[in-house]
């Protein structure tokens, strides 16, 4: 009789390279997405140097492009918010680099430390603010690339109202 034990592979693995994916070079699931954001992160020499800060919006830069996504780098001084917004068709991934920022939905509140992410799937509202008394920098990972961002009056009207889009 057979049983799950009974399988063995004889040999070194990683001698049968017809087994083994080749490595990709841009990423394609969600979990090279986040692995993405996390491998930028843990490296400030690639974001670091090119922070600014601005009091009168959100400073944002596009930090690298491959097949079918963007990685964007954002700054946020106290006080600054996105408004409630989705990304219409992109999913993302977004980490907060330094210091500290609050996500809002319809259904929670999160505190966003630095190291911390939240990966969204497409169409997924939320509002991110900076509430500390300290500036913060965010890295946003989107796919497809980001094209619009519907911005939403308020989670509690959206159901009655729909997404308002915003054009620029």
């Amino acid at each position: 009789m057979n049983s799950d034990n009974d399988l063995q592979i004889a040999g070194d693995i990683l001698e049968v390279p017809h087994l083994l994916q080749p490595p990709r070079e841009h990423p394609a699931t969600v979990a090279e997405f986040v692995g993405l954001a996390r491998s930028i992160a843990a490296d400030r020499s690639q974001w670091a140097h090119l922070v600014r800060y601005d009091a009168t919006t959100r400073w944002y830069h596009r930090l690298r492009t491959g097949p079918g996504y963007e990685v964007w780098l954002l700054s946020w001084v106290p006080g600054q918010g996105s408004g409630l917004h989705d990304h219409g068709r992109s999913s993302g991934v977004l980490t907060v680099l330094e210091g500290a920022l609050t996500e809002r939905t319809e259904r929670a509140t999160r505190a966003l430390t630095a190291g911390a992410q939240r990966v969204f799937a497409p169409g997924y509202a939320h509002e991110v603010v900076n509430d500390a008394l300290e500036p913060a920098v965010s890295l946003h990972v989107y796919h497809p690339g980001l094209t619009e961002m519907p911005m939403h009056t308020s989670p509690h009207c959206e159901a009655r109202t729909g997404p308002r889009a915003v054009t620029a």
